[in-house]
């Protein structure tokens, strides 16, 4: 069993977690990834209700979990006051500590331990790595369809991994990624976003551009990847602050990118230069659809997943829907920092 106090590392040990608190309901009945999980995720969200783990969709290979974030305590459980508790006292540092003296500094001591426990690290050996499964087959595992006019099944927590091609600078960024089939999908990303700098980079290169596309794993990769950080801060140190500890990464047998060690899946593979594809529509985050449009193509080349795999998942739409308890905790999380660097 989990410790209740310490950081969340996995999809699976969140799981356990609120299974133990009561905070989530198993669905063993068959139910369908095309719209009908996202139908019962709806209804539960709009009546306040628990966590779902659905370990029957389209077959049950993998089972699905959704609704994880959907209320502050849930929220909270996945993230703890250690992370907001960490920033205050860094703004206040900043405000107070200048210039420094030795009384300030020793009053702020506490922070610099805990900033020591900030970075990555690289270990021998990470659940995602149990099973390599090359070629892959993206239709076996249970991306959804949330909404009747959508283009197709989408991966809805997605955390797609890039390096730029000239310094290696690293970025984590949540882009929409709608299937096409077993080995190909769109990235929905636009040149204002890190993940299409890099892109940019590779096509003035002319080569492709290495990805990897993470779901599940620590919480705070999630929010990490969606927090509107200045350019030359790196999602992943963002991840190990809320985590508390050196966030870990294990050698990719397939692929240039280290991989997150306790992600649920990898998709692992790259995006050809000036390759384009049809994506969408999708039902978005307003309650309208964004209309089809061109964007890159990723063509996937393996994919890793721990043994006991979970596919984490939401539902977006017409607000309030499980997004806004993860944007709310984000602006509780960042608002420190907003005085200081105005």
């Amino acid at each position: 069993m989990a410790d209740s106090a310490g950081p969340v590392r996995s999809t699976r040990q969140f799981v356990d977690l609120l299974r133990r608190d009561h905070e989530i309901v198993t669905i063993e009945a068959p139910v369908a990834s095309d719209q009908e999980v996202a139908e019962i995720h709806r209804r539960v969200v709009a009546a306040n209700g628990p966590a779902l783990l659905f370990t029957n969709v389209d077959g049950g290979r993998y089972p699905v979990a959704t609704n994880l974030f959907g209320t502050i305590a849930r929220v909270e459980r996945a993230f703890g006051k250690r992370p907001i508790e960490f920033v205050q006292k860094a703004a206040r540092f900043a405000k107070e500590a200048v210039p420094p003296t030795p009384k300030k500094l020793w009053e702020f001591r506490s922070l610099f331990f805990d900033a020591l426990r900030i970075g990555l690290k690289k270990s021998n050996s990470g659940p995602i790595v149990d099973v390599v499964q090359q070629p892959p087959k993206l239709t076996e595992i249970p991306l959804l369809k949330l909404w009747p006019e959508d283009g197709g099944h989408f991966v809805t927590l997605p955390l797609v991994y890039t390096e730029s091609p000239h310094n290696g600078k690293p970025n984590l960024g949540m882009y929409r990624v709608q299937r096409y089939n077993d080995s190909e999908t769109g990235v929905h990303w636009q040149i204002g976003k890190g993940g299409g700098f890099h892109y940019l980079e590779a096509e003035q290169m002319n080569k492709p551009l290495p990805v990897t596309i993470f779901v599940g794993g620590p919480p705070a990769l999630i929010l990490a990847a969606i927090a509107p950080l200045p350019e030359e801060v790196p999602e992943i140190v963002l991840a190990s602050l809320l985590l508390g500890e050196r966030l870990p990464r294990v050698k990719n047998p397939v692929g240039p990118h280290l991989l997150m060690a306790e992600a649920d899946f990898a998709f692992v593979g790259e995006v050809a230069p000036h390759t384009r594809r049809p994506e969408g529509p999708f039902g978005d985050h307003y309650g309208y659809y964004s209309l089809k449009h061109d964007y890159p193509l990723f063509q996937c080349k393996a994919v890793c997943h721990r043994r006991d795999a979970i596919w984490p998942a939401t539902v977006v739409g017409k607000p309030r829907q499980e997004d806004f308890f993860i944007g709310d905790y984000l602006q509780k999380l960042l608002s420190p920092l907003f005085p200081l660097v105005m």
